[in-house]
């Protein structure tokens, strides 16, 4: 039970999520479906929050002069990019969130939703696909290598 939570838990970090929480939890022999599952939610749990309260954040810090200008410049970045990306904004996103290598990820998918402005309602869902499709890919690689070294051992 203690290594399912560590794997929740690791799937949550910025940076690592679960592209280090599934080789984690399927190198300790736990169960697959319960890894995959289990490093979703737990990737997905700060997202929303992200979305919602991580433009306001970045709002309040382009209020102040100094401080605000580079806040001020990707606020702008944005709403340039949501103009001329509407339609490939999901795709986009989702594909970003899918691939998994290092810098791309949740997180990262969350913070780009914060500067293109998005809500929530067209933030999650190409955020939890890309989630979904980057577990299965991370799965399949976890499950492939431990039976590479096992045929090796």
């Amino acid at each position: 039970m203690f290594y399912y939570l560590l794997t929740f838990l690791i799937s949550m970090v910025p940076v690592i999520e679960l592209r280090g929480a599934i080789p984690f939890g399927i190198g300790y022999g736990l169960n697959e479906m319960l890894v995959i599952l289990i490093a979703i939610v737990g990737n997905m749990v700060p997202i929303p929050f992200l979305v919602l309260f991580g433009g306001k954040v970045l709002g309040w810090l382009a209020k102040f002069p100094r401080l605000g200008k580079p806040f001020r410049k990707i606020l702008k970045i944005g709403e340039k990019k949501v103009a001329k990306m509407h339609k490939t904004l999901f795709w986009g996103l989702f594909v970003f969130v899918a691939i998994p290598l290092p810098g791309t990820g949740a997180w990262t998918g969350a913070l780009i939703s914060i500067i293109l402005g998005l809500d929530l309602k067209r933030a999650v869902p190409p955020i939890t696909l890309g989630v979904v499709t980057a577990g299965l890919i991370m799965l399949i690689l976890s499950v492939t290598a431990r039976g590479v070294f096992e045929l090796l051992i």
